[in-house]
């Protein structure tokens, strides 16, 4: 069964071309389009990684970030946070709230696709 990625983004363009390399690159794209939506979907059925976008709709990236991270059950889930938000400030921020790497837009698709195959393909 492949590696589930679960997609929180609110941007139409970028949900759609993550979902392609994703399912290129052997992963099971998942897709939700807000904060509350990416914590149904968690609950649902645990993904291996989530690129998680800030600035959404409902429940900004931090706030999903930060309820992830203070549930036992989904400890173990990577967290890239894909974002506009350029500035340090912001960086560590996502980083206090437990994000694994964090990525600013416009990103490089590529360098993403190989960040994901870094957290769920480890070299042995």
């Amino acid at each position: 069964m492949a590696r589930s990625v679960l997609i929180v983004d609110d941007e139409p363009n970028i949900v759609i071309s993550l979902e392609f390399l994703v399912r290129q690159a052997g992963f099971e794209p998942r897709i939700a389009r807000d904060g509350d939506a990416a914590l149904a979907a968690v609950a649902e059925k645990l993904p291996d990684l989530i690129l998680l976008d800030v600035m959404m709709p409902k429940r900004d990236g931090y706030d999903v970030c930060q309820t992830i991270r203070a549930n036992p059950a989904w400890a173990s889930v990577r967290i890239i946070m894909l974002t506009a938000r350029g500035r340090e400030i912001d960086r560590e921020k996502g980083f206090a709230m437990g994000v694994d790497d964090y990525v600013t837009k416009p990103f490089s698709t590529r360098d993403v696709v190989e960040l994901i195959k870094h957290y769920l393909d480890p070299a042995p």
